[in-house]
């Protein structure tokens, strides 16, 4: 898969983006390092790793969880986790009963301080619109099949408010350490279109 991403055509808005940032760099307006470095930042330093954090501690510190349940920004600003795009974030639970996946219908709004930069999937047209009407067709090509009286909770992100799911801890794992669960925890399942497993 990884191959093939780097032999296909660039999409119309991958060519307008690396033209916009090559007229930037040229006219002086931003430096290629600086690019650089906020790329590697979201993709290596903060993100998906910061959100994994925020899940292992609520899975092993239950008085954690319930702060993280009702008042999601605080809970994850208390590991140091914040910034635009994280401003106001209110995270659900994945249970035996409900599940959650996350979407933004109108554009592409995600929590990048927690789940780092937004997969190219999740801000596409069709994505944002299928999930909405059928969210266990779009789940089930993800891979996950979630059985029938499992209910399906579909949450829209806005610029005011972005979402986070708590996805529920695999069984088996409880011997783990919080940082051998969070190596666990992948984007997609803090998204929902997947479920973690050890």
């Amino acid at each position: 898969m990884a191959s093939s991403a780097h032999t296909r055509p660039l999409s119309d808005i991958e060519i307008r983006v690396k033209a916009l940032e090559s007229l930037l760099v040229e006219k002086g307006l931003v430096d290629q390092a600086a690019v650089d470095a906020l790329i590697d930042k979201y993709e290596h330093k903060v993100g998906p790793r910061n959100g994994a954090k925020v899940v292992a501690r609520a899975w092993v510190d239950p008085e954690y969880k319930a702060r993280l349940l009702a008042h999601g920004t605080e809970a994850i600003e208390e590991l140091g986790f914040s910034g635009m795009q994280g401003e106001d974030m209110v995270v659900v639970e994945n249970t035996a009963d409900v599940h959650n996946v996350l979407v933004c219908t109108l554009c592409s709004c995600y929590p990048w301080p927690t789940l780092g930069l937004p997969p190219v999937w999740y801000k596409s047209a069709p994505y944002r619109s299928r999930v909405v009407i059928e969210p266990r067709g779009v789940l089930k090509e993800f891979g996950l099949e979630l059985p029938e009286a499992t209910e399906v909770r579909v949450w829209d992100s806005t610029s005011e408010v972005r979402y986070m799911v708590l996805p529920e801890r695999p069984a088996g794992t409880e011997h783990l350490s919080e940082d051998e669960l969070a190596a666990l925890v992948t984007r997609d399942a803090m998204i929902g279109v997947t479920k973690v497993s050890k």
